[in-house]
């Protein structure tokens, strides 16, 4: 009996710090690229270094015996670089929208994502129309989004142009997501280690498109040679470890929970990443912008719940996949969380 208490006991605690670790790498993802997009003003260059660390990461841990990815193959490479490279402008994008917008503008336009991906999902990829639940969750979402834009004091046509550029694009890449899940077979890992290694090799091409390589080299030339301050080392470095940790604990917890607690969790991690937004500094939204980012968080809430029924997948098949995963299977663990996997590093939320 004392063994099965302490067998249970183990488990509770391990299952405990997996969630608390996914909360705090999620609630603090945003706020630390801003952060490191503050410091150094580089997008394309930090982007890289994040693509880097993962994919790095990835092999490493594979080599360890500590997750299994499937093996790199220009087969594979070929099927999956349209994949990557709309996932790399995703991210590029994002960084862009977090150098010229604060966190809450980038959340309220993460959370309008439902918007299109309903839209996407009924034109392009035959999905019934969504409910009346869910059409109202997508109202009460443009309501929170509208009643933001208009109130927001930091407005700027750069600022917004990226943020509608970053919400096509992450629409884009969640829907095309879905259609590589169910048609190249890779497993979660595989999925992270080909975005990020293939994100890699496409960095150089945008430093050049986006003239970046030259503010690069004029920096280093007036800085004797280097990039980074202590500061910005501390932010670049922050921001690429989290990126490869919300990956691992988010993995790990969505496979140790049911798919209810996870939602909550990442609803949780959504308002605790306003809060420490607001606490730490004054790059934040007015009073009543941040009431209306609240609602559209509500909105987003509204809106998991209204598909929960259909989207969900039941909690005796997470069971059985985590068996396989031990067993060295690797199964997939469905579109949903495929998806979720891949975007999860963009935004951490």
């Amino acid at each position: 009996m004392s063994a099965i208490r302490f067998d249970a006991s183990k488990q509770y605690y391990a299952t405990s710090s997996l969630v608390v670790g996914y909360a705090l790498c999620s609630s603090l993802l945003a706020v630390i690229n801003k952060f490191a997009i503050t410091n150094f003003n580089y997008p394309g260059l930090l982007t890289a270094l994040q693509y880097l660390t993962s994919a790095l990461g990835v092999w490493l841990l594979g080599k360890f015996g500590l997750l299994h990815h499937d093996p790199f193959t220009l087969e594979n490479a070929k099927k999956f670089l349209p994949a990557a490279l709309v996932f790399y402008l995703a991210i590029f994008t994002n960084t862009n929208l977090l150098r010229h917008a604060n966190v809450d503008t980038f959340i309220v336009f993460r959370s309008c994502t439902p918007l299109l991906v309903a839209v996407a999902d009924t034109a392009f990829r035959e999905q019934p129309c969504p409910s009346k639940l869910t059409f109202l969750s997508l109202v009460v979402i443009l309501g929170g989004a509208v009643g933001y834009v208009a109130t927001d004091s930091g407005f700027t046509l750069t600022a917004y142009s990226w943020a509608f550029a970053y919400l096509v694009t992450i629409t884009t890449e969640m829907v095309y997501i879905k259609h590589m899940v169910t048609n190249l077979g890779l497993n979660t890992w595989g999925f992270v280690f080909y975005n990020n290694l293939l994100s890699l090799m496409m960095a150089p091409l945008f430093w050049i498109i986006t003239g970046e390589y030259v503010d690069v080299f004029i920096a280093m030339g007036s800085n004797g040679g280097t990039l980074f301050n202590p500061v910005a080392f501390v932010a670049v470095s922050l921001s690429c470890v989290f990126g490869l940790l919300i990956s691992f604990f988010g993995f790990a917890a969505r496979k140790a929970i049911s798919a209810t607690a996870f939602t909550v969790t990442g609803v949780v991690n959504k308002f605790l990443t306003v809060a420490i937004n607001v606490l730490i500094w004054d790059k934040h939204a007015s009073p009543f912008g941040l009431m209306c980012l609240l609602f559209t968080i509500a909105g987003g809430v509204l809106y998991q719940q209204s598909v929960t029924g259909v989207s969900t997948t039941p909690p005796q098949r997470d069971s059985a996949v985590s068996k396989q995963d031990n067993k060295n299977d690797h199964h997939n663990y469905g579109d949903s969380d495929e998806e979720k996997g891949i975007s999860g590093k963009i935004s951490g939320l």
